[in-house]
């Protein structure tokens, strides 16, 4: 495994400095995560990057491959109606280039009203700060807004089934694409596709659970990965389902290309946008709050930086639902983000079975990337 280099300990305090300034109460939340949390989070294309262990009663986990969601769990079990969490520690992802152990430093905000817009600039800004303190001179912004393209999905009138299913498509670029070049294509007329799948649909989520669990045990299949029969069932019956749903059109198709196409400067982008579907008046009443975001962002420290606005959704966690925003470094490259963040409004109700709620954001900062001493 690629060890992250030793840190500059005056850069690591100025970093910690400027999110010690927020009165954030700090936390160190468990290394050891379900592993059917996090898939369920961030899908099965993050497990080659995780690694997992057999924890003494049975259920698979992994070392923690981010800090929100344990934190998020850690205010859920507080009770608590709102708080700042602010944590230093060590977070594992699998990789042939680069350590497999980096160190993060970050914030975790949750509240359950206020004005959306300014916290939103603010963690912008806590961010951008936060990343130059690590020394570097080549840094610039992307943003983005992972509730825009559900928004502009609505706003072109598809069927509610595959309206859904695009949205939950928007965090996968791969399963999107193919969505997208399906498009006009006939539906499938392979007679084997999906017997399975079909055949567990037919029936009550509990015998469908039954039925799969028989197979595995007469085809003698142990299943690993944390899942239960009934989300397995579950998640076949949807694919299957999908591949014989009915495809967008071509020019809808289209229009959802130009939409992840803009790539601009953050006020060019939002008219961009707005030139894509000019009469949807949820789409419109974002673009505004973008427009007041940005007042306050310029207003700021982040002010100063090079930004670009990015439709495209991004990250390997599914679980925004609002802004996004990357710290790049020109060296490192667009792949390669020092800091990062967003809001994720929805993830304590998915957390808690719907029992919690309310605002939430946060972000982190990798010092590793982040401090120019190390040229990583």
């Amino acid at each position: 495994m690629i060890q992250e280099p030793r840190l500059p300990t005056d850069r690591l305090e100025a970093i910690r400095a400027v999110f010690r300034e927020t009165g954030a109460t700090w936390v160190q939340p468990p290394v050891l995560q379900p592993l059917s949390l996090v898939l369920e989070l961030a899908g099965e294309a993050l497990r080659s990057r995780l690694y997992v262990l057999q924890a003494a009663g049975g259920e698979e986990v992994c070392l923690r491959p981010d800090f929100t969601a344990p934190v998020a769990r850690l205010h859920l079990a507080s009770g608590a109606a709102s708080g700042d969490y602010a944590y230093e520690g060590l977070v594992f992802r699998a990789s042939e280039e680069e350590a497999g152990e980096v160190l993060q430093i970050g914030i975790e905000r949750f509240a359950p009203g206020g004005d959306r817009v300014e916290s939103d600039a603010d963690l912008v800004d806590l961010l951008w700060r936060a990343a130059l303190a690590g020394g570097r001179c080549d840094l610039s912004l992307r943003l983005g807004d992972a509730g825009l393209f559900p928004v502009f999905v609505e706003s072109l009138g598809l069927n509610g089934a595959l309206a859904a299913r695009l949205t939950r498509m928007a965090a996968r670029p791969s399963r999107l694409a193919a969505e997208l070049d399906r498009a006009g294509g006939p539906e499938s007329d392979d007679p084997s596709e999906g017997v399975i799948a079909r055949r567990l649909g037919a029936l009550p989520p509990e015998e469908a659970a039954a039925l799969l669990e028989e197979i595995w045990m007469l085809s003698g299949i142990t299943p690993v990965g944390g899942r239960s029969a009934a989300e397995i069932a579950a998640r076949l019956v949807r694919r299957s389902e999908a591949a014989r749903a009915p495809s967008l059109s071509p020019d809808q198709a289209d229009a959802i290309r130009a939409f992840l196409a803009v790539r601009a400067a953050p006020r060019a982008a939002l008219e961009q946008l707005g030139r894509l579907a000019p009469k949807a008046a949820d789409l419109e009443a974002r673009l505004a709050d973008w427009a007041r975001r940005l007042d306050r962002i310029e207003a700021a420290t982040a002010g100063s930086a090079v930004a670009i606005f990015d439709a495209a959704p991004r990250g390997d966690f599914a679980y925004y639902d609002g802004l996004v925003v990357e710290v790049l470094s020109t060296a490192l490259g667009p792949d390669r983000p020092l800091a990062a963040g967003g809001r994720y409004d929805g993830l304590q109700a998915r957390l808690s079975g719907g029992v919690g709620g309310g605002a939430a954001l946060g972000g982190m900062v990798r010092p590793g990337r982040a401090i120019a001493e190390t040229g990583r």
